[in-house]
């Protein structure tokens, strides 16, 4: 394993561990709890920032975004209504590996997921409204996506090129095979 990414995994935590079969689990709805994700990953509790690094890695391990657009926490017996600003994750480092088609990005999370950025965790970009720059997400686990961080959005930015699909010019990034591309409206826009 090369060096970087080895310490990638080892700021991760536990590379061991796997989140529970929350997708499996089929609970009653209990109501809404006064717990928000914010956009920058933080996470409150009736408006108290969870300051326990631990609980929160634990809350997020159990954590589900259902068909009807809701992130909820999850358990065998309970499921329990949250509120997500943007992304309940935020990519907090990346790992790159490789050049062009061959490329692979390796993205770990506020939370400590490791993510191979690929046909199965693909990215996507969306326009930021406030700025109208670009927002990368990542899919993580079930619907669950981290947005990057600004600061990995530019080393993002440096891994761009174009290629001609269909006789245009996309422009996007290479990781896992996979060529992710900018929808042409906000190419210009980037970072």
């Amino acid at each position: 394993m090369p060096p970087g990414l080895a310490a990638l995994m080892r700021r991760a935590g536990d590379a061991d561990r796997k989140p529970p079969p929350v997708e499996r689990w089929n609970p009653p709805f209990c109501g809404d709890l006064d717990i928000r994700i914010a956009a920058d990953g933080s996470w409150s509790y009736m408006g108290s920032v969870i300051q326990r690094e631990a609980l929160v890695r634990l809350f997020a391990s159990v954590l589900r975004k259902d068909a009807d657009g809701r992130t909820y926490l999850v358990t065998p017996v309970e499921k329990i209504g949250i509120t997500v600003d943007d992304a309940p994750f935020v990519g907090a480092e990346l790992y790159v590996d490789g050049d062009g088609e061959k490329r692979k990005l390796t993205l770990r999370t506020n939370v400590g997921d490791v993510i191979d950025i690929d046909r199965d965790h693909p990215l996507r970009f969306e326009k930021d409204p406030a700025n109208d720059g670009l927002k990368p997400y990542v899919l993580v686990r079930g619907r669950l996506e981290a947005l990057m961080s600004r600061a990995l959005l530019y080393e993002l930015a440096e891994l761009f090129e174009e290629r001609q699909c269909d006789g245009q010019t996309e422009l996007g990034v290479w990781s896992g095979g996979t060529f992710f591309a900018i929808e042409p409206e906000m190419s210009s826009d980037r970072a």
